[in-house]
């Protein structure tokens, strides 16, 4: 069974501005979560499902999914703020959304097989999917507990326009998963944070204590590009009634409930292991409105050397 390809597109970019998972970067148009569709498919994917808002589906289904009829099987499911296990409701003054793993739940019903999870907001290039699509077709039929994630080096991962957040991965002998830790500040910089000259500085992330520590060029850290089978779904329930049980959880209306958490827990409670897989591609995005210019470039000169077609669908 081929692998589905799993986006979330339910989100606004604070720090962008405006809808930027419809923003046309192409020479036609095309958006970045173009790129990564017609790199999937390249992969072996045979079928797409997004997360997203109910607020912008009819702008969704005439701007996106209309041009991949006849391309490839899609399907389209919500997230709300609402949508919570019974017995649950929504803090009084909440108004956030409950994080990347609460998007990933509202596909439970509409994906039965092994599938990837991504930013539909993130350049992955057509290695990682290679490397991920490999992973998930390999398996063998009703696998459980047995996941991956492409594990980029911070260094193919950085904005020249500010600090990113990643999840800096650690792995053992196995190149399983050990431990995620998001890293909100990550950047090149001297030890006292300066920015100047950042070019020729080493890649450093802002510690608990606000200090700044190096980190190596080929660590690898997390994009939001997992590859999970259905029984994450339903470890997903089950711990999201956990974590909306914790009253600092329900006090705190902006707590996100994320996929690094969910995958976390599972590997420590040693209920899965999580594969780290290396990639040789480059990361690239629209973290800041002034990274849009830098990567209209790129995906030109992709274009430009026939790793894309002018058009893609």
């Amino acid at each position: 069974m081929k692998p589905t390809l799993f986006l979330l597109a339910a989100g606004m970019g604070s720090r962008y501005g405006g809808l930027k998972q419809l923003d046309g970067l192409g020479p036609n148009g095309e958006t970045i979560m173009d790129y990564s569709i017609y790199d999937a498919i390249q992969a072996g994917f045979g079928k797409i499902v997004w997360v997203i808002r109910k607020d912008f589906e009819e702008q969704f289904r005439t701007q996106i999914l209309a041009k991949y009829q006849g391309q490839v099987p899609c399907e389209l499911c919500f997230q709300a703020l609402d949508a919570l296990p019974a017995g649950f409701k929504v803090p009084e003054g909440r108004v956030k959304p409950w994080g990347t793993n609460h998007a990933v739940l509202m596909g439970k019903d509409v994906i039965k097989e092994p599938f990837c999870v991504i930013n539909c907001d993130d350049f992955y290039g057509r290695d990682a999917f290679m490397q991920i699509g490999k992973f998930l077709s390999n398996l063998k039929e009703g696998s459980k507990n047995t996941y991956a994630m492409v594990g980029f080096r911070v260094s193919n991962t950085l904005s020249e326009n500010g600090t990113v957040a990643r999840g800096v991965c650690a792995y053992n002998d196995k190149r399983h998963l050990t431990d995620v830790v998001e890293r909100t500040e990550i950047v090149r910089c001297a030890e006292d944070g300066s920015q100047a000259g950042a070019a020729n500085q080493p890649i450093r992330y802002k510690d608990e204590q606000g200090q700044w520590q190096e980190l190596g060029e080929n660590v690898p850290v997390s994009m939001n590009m997992w590859g999970f089978t259905p029984d994450y779904f339903e470890y997903s329930e089950a711990y999201f009634k956990e974590f909306l049980s914790d009253p600092k959880n329900m006090q705190n209306l902006k707590a996100e409930f994320f996929i690094p958490l969910m995958v976390n827990k599972l590997i420590n409670d040693g209920t899965a292991t999580c594969e780290v897989l290396d990639t040789t591609s480059k990361w690239f995005g629209v973290t800041y409105a002034a990274d849009r210019e830098a990567t209209v470039e790129r995906i030109k000169k992709l274009v430009d050397e026939g790793v894309y077609p002018n058009k893609l669908f």
